[in-house]
């Protein structure tokens, strides 16, 4: 079955303009656990039924094995980190703050991989620290709490990064839906294990709301599969930089949802800061090809 490009551009930036808001509305009286367990679960079982009914070939040699088990871990630990942090920061700066993902990412390279980082990235990373650091400046006008959020929701961007360069080292050129597939399984022992050590109350049934049910379904089917898998697709098929565009537009439709579906207020702060992101990210991946353009015309 041949896939839109265009349809899938479309379908990705919805995804992650959705996903924090449906984050937040997955978990139960406060309690997250449960919320991201299932939602792996529900994920994992598909993914093993898409892969065997597509007869997509499934390595278990020694590199594919650390792939999914790379995976696993950069999966566990964005999603702990991005589903903790939900308790305590709107879902339009989960988005925002997870915008810095490609000048993370680009910075890891540059430490592990040795890609250059060249003035108009470093502009780029400065930037996106000044945004990060106006809502961190508009947190500590709310409560501790709100710092204890954007900081989960940074070492859940780290986790999923670091990941996606240790991926890249390997180079294990494994099929994207696969290597999901083998990385959620590597991560619902985690989960499962974290909620057993935490204690979480397991909610009965009719315990769950509609909103939550909802969302979890949502997410292990969209968020999960859908979205890695369309995701991979466009990376094969556009060029990165195109690609990219999707990381500044999502932080502004999330706010905008967040806003519109769970009255969350926009302060002055986070526009800056989401401006200055933005802006950061802009630098980040086009100052060097929209310098090169200009010279080539001079």
């Amino acid at each position: 079955m041949k896939v839109s490009v265009p349809l899938a551009f479309i379908s990705v930036v919805i995804i992650w303009s959705t996903t924090p808001l449906a984050i937040k509305w997955s978990s139960i009286n406060g309690y997250f656990l449960f919320g991201v367990t299932t939602r792996m679960i529900l994920a994992g079982i598909l993914a093993v039924l898409i892969v065997y009914l597509l007869r997509i070939p499934y390595r278990l040699d020694a590199r594919a094995r650390i792939t999914y088990i790379a995976s696993g871990l950069g999966i566990y630990g964005a999603m702990l980190f991005s589903y903790w942090g939900s308790l305590y920061i709107s879902s339009g700066w989960i988005s925002v703050i997870f915008g810095t993902s490609p000048i993370i990412t680009g910075i890891l390279a540059w430490l592990f991989l040795g890609e250059k980082l060249t003035h108009f990235r470093i502009f780029g990373l400065l930037l996106g620290l000044l945004g990060l650091g106006t809502i961190f400046l508009q947190s500590t006008h709310l409560t501790d709490t709100a710092i204890l959020g954007v900081s989960l929701i940074i070492l859940g961007v780290i986790s999923q990064t670091s990941t996606a360069v240790w991926l890249k080292k390997i180079n294990a050129q494994q099929h994207g839906l696969v290597m999901t597939t083998g990385g959620l399984w590597v991560s619902i022992p985690l989960f499962l294990l974290t909620a057993l050590l935490f204690s979480e109350p397991v909610p009965i049934l009719e315990e769950i709301p509609l909103q939550a049910a909802g969302a979890i379904i949502y997410l292990a089917i969209f968020g999960s599969l859908l979205g890695f898998s369309l995701y991979y697709f466009l990376i094969h098929a556009l060029e990165a930089s195109t690609v990219s565009l999707i990381t500044l537009i999502t932080p502004v439709t999330a706010l905008l949802l967040g806003m519109w579906f769970n009255n969350e207020a926009i302060s002055t702060h986070v526009i800056i800061g989401t401006a200055c992101i933005l802006l950061g990210l802009i630098s980040f991946q086009w100052g060097d090809k929209l310098r090169r353009t200009h010279t080539m015309r001079s």
